[in-house]
Protein backbone atom coordinates (compact mmCIF):
# COMPACT_ATOMS: atom_id res chain seq x y z
CA UNK A 1 0.00 0.00 0.00
CA UNK A 2 3.02 2.44 0.80
CA UNK A 3 4.37 1.57 -2.60
CA UNK A 4 1.27 2.46 -4.37
CA UNK A 5 1.08 5.79 -2.42
CA UNK A 6 4.98 6.33 -3.03
CA UNK A 7 4.16 6.07 -6.85
CA UNK A 8 1.09 7.86 -7.00
CA UNK A 9 2.81 10.53 -5.36
CA UNK A 10 5.67 10.35 -7.53
CA UNK A 11 3.39 10.69 -10.85
CA UNK A 12 1.86 13.68 -8.91
CA UNK A 13 5.30 15.44 -8.61
CA UNK A 14 6.45 14.54 -12.28
CA UNK A 15 3.23 16.67 -13.45
CA UNK A 16 4.00 19.27 -11.36
CA UNK A 17 7.30 19.55 -12.53
CA UNK A 18 6.42 19.36 -16.33
CA UNK A 19 3.69 21.96 -16.10
CA UNK A 20 6.70 24.48 -14.57
CA UNK A 21 9.08 23.24 -17.26
CA UNK A 22 6.11 24.13 -19.78
CA UNK A 23 5.84 27.31 -17.96
CA UNK A 24 9.64 27.75 -17.88
CA UNK A 25 9.68 27.18 -21.75
CA UNK A 26 6.95 29.56 -22.69
CA UNK A 27 7.61 32.71 -20.19
CA UNK A 28 11.67 32.38 -20.11
CA UNK A 29 11.39 35.02 -17.13
CA UNK A 30 14.87 35.08 -15.50
CA UNK A 31 13.00 35.45 -12.03
CA UNK A 32 10.09 32.75 -12.97
CA UNK A 33 12.82 30.56 -13.74
CA UNK A 34 14.64 31.09 -10.66
CA UNK A 35 11.40 30.33 -8.22
CA UNK A 36 10.43 27.56 -10.55
CA UNK A 37 14.51 25.86 -10.13
CA UNK A 38 13.55 26.66 -6.63
CA UNK A 39 10.24 24.92 -6.04
CA UNK A 40 10.99 21.93 -8.04
CA UNK A 41 14.07 21.32 -6.01
CA UNK A 42 12.33 21.79 -2.38
CA UNK A 43 9.46 19.54 -3.74
CA UNK A 44 11.91 16.99 -4.77
CA UNK A 45 13.76 17.22 -1.37
CA UNK A 46 9.93 17.16 0.40
CA UNK A 47 9.41 13.61 -1.28
CA UNK A 48 12.77 11.94 -1.01
CA UNK A 49 13.10 13.10 2.83
CA UNK A 50 9.66 12.04 3.46
CA UNK A 51 9.50 8.50 1.42
CA UNK A 52 12.46 6.79 3.71
CA UNK A 53 11.52 3.82 5.59
CA UNK A 54 11.04 4.96 8.74
CA UNK A 55 10.89 1.46 11.34
CA UNK A 56 9.58 2.27 14.67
Amino acid sequence: MNRLLALIAFLAFLAFAGFLLVLIVKVPSPDLIAVSVLTIGLAAYDFLTSSRGRRW
